[in-house]
């Protein structure tokens, strides 16, 4: 039998054909199930610790936000041969000094109209008792309803329930306190050691890049970053302090009693959007009914604030900010829904500066452009 002669293997042939499912796969992989639910679970557990660590974190946050605010102020001061903890230290006890005085000032008039409140109440549902015929006639109706339900519910045995006692009033008192004071602590602490460092964490950042190009890269983000923040949180608080004087200017020459406590009230009350503005004008109707005997007078407080509020809300801010730092409505809703719901009352005031925070670290840095553009208006 004849052997069939030998021929030659080509490098093409010798070669193995690629597998083209499993290229398909090791493309596909990164978005399928697995990737998916992992994700999902990591933010889940993002959330949760954001949540249970709030005590924690929000001493954090609040000092990392005004650092980049008064870190100008340092600057200045270090331009004028002063070491940055020594100017560290002058600007925390200015600040100290001011809400120190602001509370001292202010303590008097909020604890006088505190203790008017039972009375005060009192006045105001005599003079709203015109206004609530028509809800008593409703609510005779809806007696007359709950009696007919009665006679078939009374054929049922009440059942005792035990209902395990919670902690006393003044149990809750103290452990808020104690709480407070240890936050306040760690806010002064970490701003303090925040200011003094300076650039040493950029510094430290630049070191670690691994090229010159990287390096000036790291340097020209950190700045815009930190320079655009400062411009955002300062121009912020210079708007709320203008309108809180308006307010008290208004109230002033409207004649309601302790006019720079419903200006310090409409200052920081307007740092949370919408719920500010809303408990604003509630307070200050309540106070104008308090106040004066006539219906057109008691409304002057509410009218005067209403155009205050709208100039502020619709002409000065967009004008002053500009369209770069102002974020979409829905996106400034959902997220003071949702920092609200997971902080509270301080989750709702640092909403919109997180959002802005976050917006401008979109803007400069290019992965994340899309994700700012989203976030503007």
């Amino acid at each position: 039998m004849a052997l069939e002669p030998l021929r030659s293997i080509t490098p093409e042939e010798d070669l193995p054909k690629p597998n083209l499912k499993r290229l398909r796969d090791v493309l596909v992989e990164p978005f399928g199930v697995r990737n998916v639910s992992l994700t999902g679970l990591f933010i889940l557990a993002a959330f949760y610790t954001l949540y249970f660590a709030r005590s924690f974190l929000l001493p954090i946050v609040l000092a990392l936000l005004l650092s980049l605010l008064l870190s100008p102020l340092v600057r200045v001061l270090r331009k004028l041969h002063l070491p940055e903890p020594l100017g560290a230290g002058i600007v925390l006890l200015v600040l100290l000094g001011a809400l120190g005085g602001g509370i001292y000032e202010l303590s008097g008039p909020a604890y006088e109209w505190m203790q008017k409140a039972p009375n005060s109440l009192r006045r105001v549902e005599a003079r709203l008792r015109e206004l609530k015929r028509p809800v008593l006639l409703f609510g005779r109706a809806t007696e007359q309803v709950a009696k007919i339900a009665d006679v078939t519910a009374a054929k049922a045995a009440p059942v005792a329930v035990a209902v395990p006692a919670g902690p006393s009033l003044g149990a809750r008192l103290v452990g808020g306190t104690t709480d407070f004071v240890a936050s306040a602590a760690i806010f002064f602490i970490l701003l303090y050691f925040l200011l003094a460092s300076g650039d040493l964490f950029l510094r430290k950042l630049v070191k670690v890049l691994p090229s010159v190009e990287d390096k000036k890269r790291a340097i020209e983000i950190a700045r815009q970053v930190e320079t655009d923040i400062s411009a955002y949180l300062s121009t912020v608080a210079l708007i709320n302090l203008g309108l809180g004087i308006g307010v008290a200017g208004a109230m002033a020459l409207i004649g309601l009693p302790n006019p720079l406590l419903w200006g310090m009230m409409a200052t920081l009350t307007n740092f949370i959007p919408y719920l500010g503005a809303g408990s604003c004008y509630v307070v200050l109707g309540l106070a104008g009914f308090l106040t004066f005997d006539d219906l057109p007078h008691a409304l002057l407080p509410v009218g005067a604030f209403l155009c205050l509020n709208v100039a502020e809300a619709y002409f000065i801010t967009p004008m002053v900010l500009g369209r770069r730092l102002t974020l979409n409505p829905v996106v400034l809703f959902l997220s003071l829904t949702f920092w609200g719901w997971l902080w509270g009352i301080s989750g709702a005031i640092l909403a919109v500066p997180i959002m802005v925070v976050f917006k401008i670290f979109c803007d400069h840095i290019e992965p994340l452009a899309p994700i700012g553009e989203f976030l503007g208006d």
